[in-house]
């Protein structure tokens, strides 16, 4: 059987998605059914970018299913500073684990990882372009909290430039109907051409605009991100729309009292801790629902019959 790899939202079709979701919500509510699913397989996981919750959510997902895991946590305590490609990092791991989770800030390198890999390759974030995993733990979570993907209003606040979780939400979400898309940002942090030009090609639905006010009272979901440090080229440009969107209670206030509030984390002072403890902020249930979505990941690549 030809592997199965996940460099892109768009590697799994609508339905096989609705499998994988179905599969999650199965494993949420019985967890301890699948803690044996992998027993004897191995997950390597190589990121040559810092992460928290995206590597160890990849971890825990698989010791969860009765797995191990191996790796490193940055590109400093690899093979890479020896000159090492990702083709033959990707070869190597190969030959060590049954499945391979990579991150990595260049864009295209998780699919270069799987063009080489002989095991499924899942991309946990390639440079500002594509961050598949979480992409499903949003749609995971709005479909459990919203009980629906289609015929709701999204919007997407602050870094819509460089957020590759933005992104490939959005290419995600345009496969359902009637999604209607907000874009809140400062001009400078605009939404890229290339996704509205794919919108208007495609006719679907959406708005730019610059404050949280004009446009959370309309709002089904709120998607918050952060402004990232990382991916700014001076200090000056940085500092001066860091503090840009700060959302609070107060703003909060004007949203439908089953407006939901998501946010990939890490958040730096753009949700304030107020907002916590309100009953719509959902953005620590989204890092659990992250858990329950990569074992069902995990065990559908690594094709584990689970029925």
């Amino acid at each position: 059987m030809k592997k199965k790899d996940l460099i892109t939202p768009l590697d799994f079709s609508v339905e096989e998605l609705d499998q994988l979701f179905d599969l999650a919500d199965r494993i949420r509510l019985n967890p301890e059914r699948f803690a044996h699913s992998c027993d004897g397989r191995k997950m390597a996981t190589c990121f040559y970018e810092p992460s928290t919750r995206t590597r160890l959510s990849h971890e825990t997902a698989m010791l969860n299913l009765g797995g191990r895991t191996m790796g490193f946590p940055d590109a400093g305590v690899s093979s890479a500073t020896k000159g090492e490609t990702v083709a033959d990092t990707a070869r190597v791991i190969s030959c060590f684990a049954d499945i391979m989770v990579i991150r990595h800030p260049k864009e295209g390198a998780a699919a270069v990882a799987a063009q080489y890999a002989t095991i499924p390759v899942i991309n946990a974030g390639d440079g500002g372009h594509q961050h598949p995993t979480q992409t499903l733990t949003d749609l995971s979570t709005i479909r459990s909290l919203k009980g629906r993907l289609f015929d709701f209003t999204i919007g997407l606040c602050g870094d819509l430039k460089f957020g590759r979780t933005v992104h490939s939400l959005i290419n995600a979400l345009v496969r359902y109907p009637n999604v209607h898309f907000v874009f809140i940002s400062p001009p400078e942090l605009k939404v890229p051409d290339y996704i509205t030009d794919m919108l208007d090609e495609k006719g679907i639905s959406y708005e730019e605009c610059i404050r949280i006010e004009d446009a959370i009272s309309r709002l089904d979901i709120l998607y918050m991100t952060r402004i990232q440090k990382e991916r700014f080229f001076n200090e000056e440009d940085y500092v001066r729309l860091a503090n840009f969107y700060i959302l609070n209670e107060e703003k909060l206030s004007l949203a439908k009292p089953d407006c939901y509030v998501l946010h990939p984390l890490p958040r730096v002072n753009e949700i304030s801790v107020d907002v916590d403890s309100d009953p719509r902020a959902a953005y620590f249930r989204q890092v659990q629902y992250g858990v329950y979505v990569r074992m069902a990941l995990i065990l559908t690549l690594l094709g584990i019959d689970v029925s």
